[in-house]
């Protein structure tokens, strides 16, 4: 679906008529009866809806209409307006806001144009919420209205004004430039793998670049050259080859002026049959996702120069394509990665932290940036010990986690910060290289997510590091709050209001 085209204005000029009236219902405190904004009665009066008596008895017959979400659709009658929400705040916080934004986006995606145009609406009820409070609500609206192939096709475009001072017009902003780059990584990660090869998803970066970003694209003779082990090994048994692509957002700054750097590692598997060590055919089903990283890291990158961020910020993005061939790199393999480690692949089907260990390697011997940031789908572990809706969160630095854990919870996008436990380093040591990309003795060592973790931070040398396990995040098996069914950008909102952040 095109992105919901969010504005601010004060108010409606008498010759402006929403086909969608949307009005946000706060709980109230104990003891006292619902109201409605204060905005909404002359609304209701001007745009020919039901008066404010009869919307308040329709609120009294409902169960629980104020919790953040709950969403009514008034029958109308005879009346211009094509549609009255109403929809619960809640206690009216950033969350709650997200929440109500999204029950929006959602009820507004599942309605058809009328004659192909497009719809408008106005949105009453945010007055008095907070910069942060109306980013969320129009961040949530923007995500829940996504749809993507044939579904997309069918929905109408959308011009939502949210009713606010003029203050929080940037706000609003942000929340569009942040949808946007979510969408765009939703896009790319959805997209089927029979169109997305790593020269595809290489493509669509160097397309996606703003002004203000610049675009080295490495391909497998240039992957050869300058010594990636890890990500042509992984490539080596597809004929579609691998690419490393280095996207760079400098701006520019005052003289004397240094700004700090930021280099984002993605996972960019375009597809992952699990090479040699082959996937049962249920667990490939999803496996078009599995470069949600790359996606997230090239989305985020793309919103920068929109959202003026004071930080330098380089990404790379690790594609290859783990494919079963005579070509196909074997368990008991050793690979020589960037910089010369050596690793022996006991596992084909662990290939993730094989690229990302060349991306890694490269940014610490040749980009010196004050803190390093990977995130990729890595481990099905994290799912079990965290669920769908925290992705994992390691660290060896405080200010780093710190930062990302405000971040994740300023965004929506949670994490759960998992220890990087010492004890279990001997589990990726190997008789033949420097490590082995899994454990040798799985009977000893379990916590899969955390030696895949121990594994990685092996190759940020002392860089201030961080790596984010999205593997249960990055895709959602349906509509869920701000989340459709597919791919969910996870990510994106975390690193932008991460970025943001050293401004």
């Amino acid at each position: 679906m095109p992105l919901p085209v969010l504005r601010t204005a004060a108010g409606l000029t008498p010759a402006e008529r929403p086909d969608i009236l949307v009005a946000l219902v706060k709980t109230p405190r104990e003891g006292a009866e619902i109201t409605l904004p204060k905005t909404v009665d002359g609304l209701l009066s001007a745009l020919g809806g039901p008066d404010s008596a009869a919307v308040l008895a329709h609120l009294a017959r409902s169960t629980s209409p104020t919790r953040a979400g709950a969403l009514l659709d008034l029958p109308l009658g005879d009346s211009p307006l094509s549609a009255l929400l109403l929809v619960g705040s809640g206690d009216a916080t950033v969350g709650a806001l997200r929440r109500a934004g999204a029950s929006v986006g959602r009820a507004l995606r599942d309605r058809r144009a009328v004659d192909g145009g497009r719809v408008s609406v106005a949105v009453a009820g945010l007055r008095g919420a907070s910069g942060d409070g109306v980013r969320a609500f129009g961040e949530g609206l923007g995500l829940a209205a996504y749809a993507f192939g044939r579904v997309a096709a069918d929905m109408p475009g959308l011009d939502v004004t949210l009713l606010v001072d003029d203050s929080r017009a940037e706000a609003v902003r942000r929340a569009q430039v942040t949808a946007q780059a979510v969408h765009l990584a939703r896009e790319l990660t959805n997209t089927p793998s029979s169109t997305k090869s790593p020269a595809w998803l290489a493509d669509q970066a160097v397309t996606a670049t703003p002004k203000g970003v610049s675009v080295r694209v490495l391909d497998e003779a240039d992957l050869a050259a300058q010594g990636f082990g890890g990500i042509l090994a992984v490539g080596m048994g597809s004929v579609r080859p691998p690419r490393l692509v280095e996207l760079t957002y400098s701006p520019k700054t005052p003289r004397g002026e240094r700004l700090p750097h930021i280099v984002l590692v993605g996972k960019g598997i375009t597809f992952d049959t699990g090479g040699i060590s082959l996937k049962p055919s249920d667990g490939m089903i999803a496996m078009k996702t599995d470069m949600a990283g790359a996606a997230a890291v090239l989305s985020v990158i793309t919103a920068l120069p929109a959202l003026g961020a004071r930080v330098r910020v380089t990404g790379l993005l690790c594609c290859a394509e783990n494919m079963p061939s005579g070509s196909a790199m074997r368990p008991s393999d050793v690979i020589r990665h960037y910089g010369g480690r050596t690793v022996e692949v006991l596992n084909t089907d662990a290939e993730g932290r094989l690229v990302l260990a060349d991306g890694l390697a490269y940014a610490d011997a040749h980009l010196a940036p004050d803190f390093v940031v990977d995130i990729a789908t890595l481990t099905g572990a994290v799912g079990i010990a965290l669920g769908r809706r925290d992705a994992a969160l390691f660290a060896n630095d405080e200010r780093l986690a710190s930062g990302l854990a405000r971040a994740a919870t300023d965004s929506g996008e949670r994490v759960w910060r998992l220890p990087l436990v010492e004890d279990y380093r001997p589990a990726l040591e190997s008789l033949v290289a420097d490590l082995a990309n899994i454990s040798m003795q799985p009977s000893k060592y379990s916590g899969g997510t955390i030696t895949a973790a121990l594994f990685l931070r092996e190759f940020a040398g002392s860089r201030a590091w961080a790596h984010l396990d999205i593997a249960a995040t990055g895709r959602s098996d349906g509509d869920a709050d701000e989340l459709t069914k597919g791919a969910t950008g996870y990510g994106v909102r975390l690193l932008l209001r991460w970025l943001e952040s050293f401004a």
